[in-house]
């Protein structure tokens, strides 16, 4: 069995859905720490971080991952015990198999072998692997930039192992991510009976007018580099359950992934407008889970498609920006390179998740590569 193979069914086998890490980091520090990695620990709340460096030099090439998973959905519904990693068809089935448990595996391996060969390389390696990436996100990168930042720690380039594989390996990266704001509204009305719909006020319908406005909204891109932004909603909730009471409060939750040529202010006075302009009775609450970003600079992402092309043959490289958010949002505004590379997404957060065990093999190369142009 080869080592990426190995390793990435060491971790599938741990039930480590988020934010639980379940001994990945303690299974992969160990490992690092034999090759010479200073270890660091960074738990924050009930989520386990990790930061690894070895080496001296000015520049630092960080690898970044995350151990946490999704829940698995109906296992009666996977082929196999979700947790029980297999090999079928030349695809290794699992849940984290894919995201991002297999990248994680590479990353590891790749660090392993550059520096067996490279003892004293011209820069730093790190590696940071946090189990906050599939929940809130607050207790993992965002709080261990600032531990690393608040110490002086400048992270130059980040190579993100998120799946970013379209329909072969290497076929697409990511260079940017779009924004995500949260929002939560709620309208009152006043509860009452049906039959008497002149002693009540039914939000329901006192908000639709306003609702029409709110679901389209959008918000063009004008750098050319992002989708535009759409406001999405996602759960709507009033009524108590009976046919015959008009529902006091209508509770309304949407998100919307925005570009840099707007803010999450934008979308906030946009939708409050609406409702002020309808004159409605209303409270709002909104998240905003990270900024957009845009990686420009060319260094890391010209080396990362230079590696991708010389192990895979890959020529046509698309350098997107599309998609849902990822931890990069949280290293980028330091004023690192982040570009993100890993297998293909299609199987990933569904039921029977797998991963290539070639592309494996294949990934941990193009990592390899990427470590040892950045840092010999």
């Amino acid at each position: 069995m080869s080592e990426v193979l190995e390793l990435t069914k060491e971790l599938v086998k741990r039930e480590s859905i988020t934010p639980l890490d379940e001994g990945c980091q303690d299974l992969v520090a160990t490992r690092l720490k034999k090759l010479g990695f200073a270890i660091k620990h960074l738990p924050f709340g009930e989520v386990s971080n990790l930061w690894a460096t070895y080496g001296k030099g000015e520049k630092t090439l960080t690898l970044l991952g995350h151990t946490d998973v999704v829940p698995t959905g109906p296992i009666e519904k996977w082929t196999n015990d979700p947790f029980e990693p297999t090999e079928r068809d030349g695809l290794l089935f699992g849940r984290g198999a894919a995201d991002m448990k297999g990248s994680v595996a590479a990353f590891v391996v790749a660090a392993e072998e550059f520096c067996k060969k490279n003892p004293n390389p011209n820069g730093r390696l790190s590696i940071m692997l946090t189990s906050d990436e599939e929940g809130p996100a607050k207790d993992g990168v965002r709080k261990v930039i600032k531990y690393l930042t608040d110490l002086g720690e400048k992270i130059d380039w980040c190579l993100v192992g998120e799946p970013t594989a379209e329909k072969r390996l290497g076929d697409v990266i990511k260079i940017g991510r779009r924004g995500s704001i949260n929002g939560e509204i709620n309208i009152r009305g006043i509860q009452g009976h049906a039959a008497y719909p002149h002693n009540a006020e039914n939000p329901i319908h006192t908000s639709s007018e306003a609702l029409n406005e709110i679901v389209a909204l959008q918000w063009p891109d004008e750098s050319g580099q992002f989708p535009d932004s759409v406001l999405q909603v996602s759960n709507i909730k009033s009524g108590t359950g009976a046919h015959n009471v008009i529902p006091g409060e209508l509770s309304l939750k949407l998100n919307v992934r925005y570009s840099p040529s707007i803010s999450s202010q934008t979308v906030i006075e946009a939708v409050e407008g609406i409702l002020q302009k309808h004159k409605l009775n209303f409270s709002a609450e909104w998240e905003d889970s990270g900024a957009p970003f845009l990686t420009t600079s060319t260094t890391l992402i010209d080396c990362a498609i230079e590696s991708i092309t010389s192990v895979t043959g890959v020529n046509e490289v698309e350098q997107s920006t599309a998609g849902g958010t990822s931890d990069g949002r949280f290293i980028a505004p330091t004023g690192s390179e982040v570009v993100e590379v890993g297998p293909l997404n299609a199987s990933i957060h569904k039921i029977d998740e797998a991963v290539s065990i070639e592309e494996l093999e294949m990934l941990t190369e193009i990592y390899g590569k990427v470590i040892t142009k950045l840092l010999t």
